[in-house]
């Protein structure tokens, strides 16, 4: 049993509470690992020479078909404005191996990060995560003029931190937020990706037009090292570790989790992870494909959107960074009213866990589903288009207490692993889609190559839906206790029953809210 640390520094404690420190400076970390990945897509705009692509794929196009790309694009629209070229003539579908490599590393580090978060400490996880983005942020431009193979390199570096993430994020929130706030504070952290998200690309579309596009990487990166000062000074791995905090929000935390075994999570307790039994555990399949679905839209959105507002509506680089970025800010106000409004219909018993987790996941997979569908038939009409993908982007802010928080209900020791698996399935499309939307629209950047990419985006989302509704649970699986499971299951029905139905009315009260 691992003492209490003195709570030494009361007086922030007493004015902020601590876990809302926490959520604070892991919403802003957040930010800073998805706008040094999304920087990328707005700076590669003033990156490339669009001028000799254009030739190229003009050239390459009609070797092969008399139809012009430009009888089925919008650039004949009046609004758009000269093309800005940049040093670089990377082909389309090197644009979508140098995006999508980021995924390469993001893949590979997820479980191991995750592990060594629960066993070790999920702060310092967290903390070499943003390191290694920055130092390779930082090296970026150089990278970029020495080869693109260089730049690979540090967008796979990138990956390998922006991967430990979600799993450290997820270990934190599991020792930090009691259950009947579960939602509220995991929206605050994982919105910070919208946040950053929207940030980035107004400071990259701003920095790039003014200063250039080499500027996007130094003012970001220099930035970021504020955030890592002040991890290591505010935060701790769990309540009982924290010097800043006061002795009642302490109390009330480790009670409200059961700190001393009565809820099912340990804090200090190490279990090795039941895999047979997570593999076979529907609720856990439930997640894992909606966050793999789900990923396909969110990441064609995140990366492949400013392509889309500059290859098909004629977007300059201003606007495009604006039009694009500001959804990401709505997304954000909507992620932060829609946890709220979830949490308080649970703590007043009105809704389910499992009815909060599936209402939320329907805002992030339906609304954007029928945006991308009217999206294939409006042709060129920018202010309808920038209206739907702004719908699109903002729903998608319900998957933060949605799926995402979900894998905290069913197993909240096994957390940071359990959204380790889900997000490295999910890391998949992020592989993909760069390369597939390059293929796609290889001289071919048409409104009707688009079309192509939508479909696919909403047979995903049609897939989640059904899947999540029939499967999704809120409910804590047997399972989460790990080496206890045998002697807490014994009276468990053959159908595994979660344990809070066999359990003493007691023992789940604050998570049932």
């Amino acid at each position: 049993m691992v003492e209490a640390v003195p709570a030494r520094g009361n007086v922030l404690g007493s004015l902020i509470p601590a876990r809302y420190i926490l959520a604070l400076l892991g919403s802003i970390g957040m930010a800073i690992i998805y706008g040094l990945k999304v920087n990328l897509s707005v700076a590669m705009v003033a990156m490339l020479n669009h001028t000799a692509l254009a030739q190229a794929s003009h050239d390459a196009f009609n070797g092969t078909t008399s139809i012009s790309p430009a009888d089925d694009s919008c650039k004949g629209d009046d609004s758009h404005e000269a093309v800005e070229d940049g040093p670089f003539t990377w082909s389309e579908p090197l644009q979508g191996t140098i995006l999508s490599c980021y995924f390469w590393g993001y893949f590979i580090s997820q479980i191991p990060g995750a592990r060594i978060a629960e066993l070790l400490s999920a702060k310092w996880v967290m903390f070499f995560s943003v390191a290694i983005n920055v130092v390779c942020t930082l090296l970026t431009p150089i990278s970029a003029e020495w080869h693109y193979v260089a730049v690979i390199a540090m967008r796979v570096g990138e990956g390998i931190g922006g991967g430990v993430t979600f799993p450290a994020m997820h270990v934190m929130i599991a020792s930090w937020a009691p259950p009947n706030e579960r939602s509220v504070i995991s929206a605050i952290i994982y919105a910070g990706t919208a946040l950053g998200t929207v940030i980035s690309m107004l400071m990259a579309g701003q920095l790039a037009a003014n200063w250039g596009w080499e500027s996007v990487f130094y003012v970001m990166g220099f930035l970021s090292v504020v955030w890592m000062v002040l991890w290591v000074w505010l935060v701790q791995d769990s309540p009982t570790k924290q010097g800043l905090i006061s002795q009642e929000e302490r109390d009330l935390i480790t009670s409200a989790l059961g700190s001393s075994g009565e809820d099912g999570h340990h804090p200090e307790k190490k279990q090795p992870v039941p895999w047979k039994r997570v593999f076979s555990s529907t609720a856990f399949l439930a997640i894992l494909v909606a966050h793999t679905c789900s990923n396909w839209g969110w990441y064609m959105l995140l990366i492949e959107l400013p392509f889309y507002m500059k290859q098909v509506l004629g977007f300059n680089i201003k606007e495009n960074a604006l039009a694009t970025a500001i959804p990401f800010l709505t997304m954000w106000l909507f992620s932060m009213a829609i946890s709220k409004c979830l949490d308080t219909l649970r703590s007043r018993s009105m809704i389910t866990t499992t009815t909060a987790r599936k209402i939320a996941t329907l805002f992030a997979s339906v609304v954007p589903m029928f945006a991308l569908l009217a999206l294939c038939y409006i042709g060129c009409q920018r202010g309808v288009a920038v209206a739907l993908m702004g719908i699109a982007i903002t729903s998608i802010g319900g998957m933060f207490c949605g799926f995402l928080s979900n894998h905290i209900d069913i197993a909240p020791n096994y957390a940071g692993t359990l959204i380790a698996i889900t997000n490295t399935a999910a890391t998949i499309p992020g592989i993909i889609v760069p390369v597939f939307v390059g293929q796609i629209t290889h001289g071919n950047q048409t409104i009707s190559a688009w079309r192509v990419i939508f479909y696919v985006t909403i047979v995903l989302y049609i897939i989640e839906i059904v899947f999540y509704l029939i499967f999704g649970s809120g409910e804590e699986q047997p399972w989460n206790r790990g080496g206890d499971v045998k002697k807490l299951t014994e009276t468990d029905d053959p159908e595994g029953v979660p344990l809070r139905q066999k359990a003493s009315p007691t023992s789940y009260t604050s998570e049932n809210q």
